[in-house]
């Protein structure tokens, strides 16, 4: 079927988003993999919209970019605070206290 193939690029940009926040010290790659994720739901939301002959899909899929670009600039902005205050953006230096 023609749905089964977006399906199955949906779970692969789905896994390749899984494994870059799992594995990613980097904050911004860990950002791009949330967006990945976000776009593999997307996507399955337009497959499902198109197989059941529905808009539903399509709006809520609207909603979520609009929640993955506010996801964005609140997130660079942390991003670009922590890289102003301790000059990298590694996350394994995050979990460092102040004292």
């Amino acid at each position: 079927m023609f749905v089964s193939q977006f399906l199955l690029l949906a779970a692969f940009l789905f896994a390749v988003g899984v494994y870059g926040v799992l594995a990613r010290r980097n904050a911004v790659m860990i950002l791009m993999s949330i967006e990945l994720i976000l776009n593999a739901v997307n996507l399955n939301l337009l497959a499902f919209a198109v197989l059941n002959n529905a808009i539903s899909g399509q709006t809520f899929a609207l909603f979520v970019i609009a929640v993955a670009a506010a996801e964005v600039g609140v997130g660079l902005a942390l991003i670009l605070l922590i890289y102003r205050n301790r000059t990298s953006v590694d996350v394994n230096d995050l979990d460092l206290m102040r004292g």
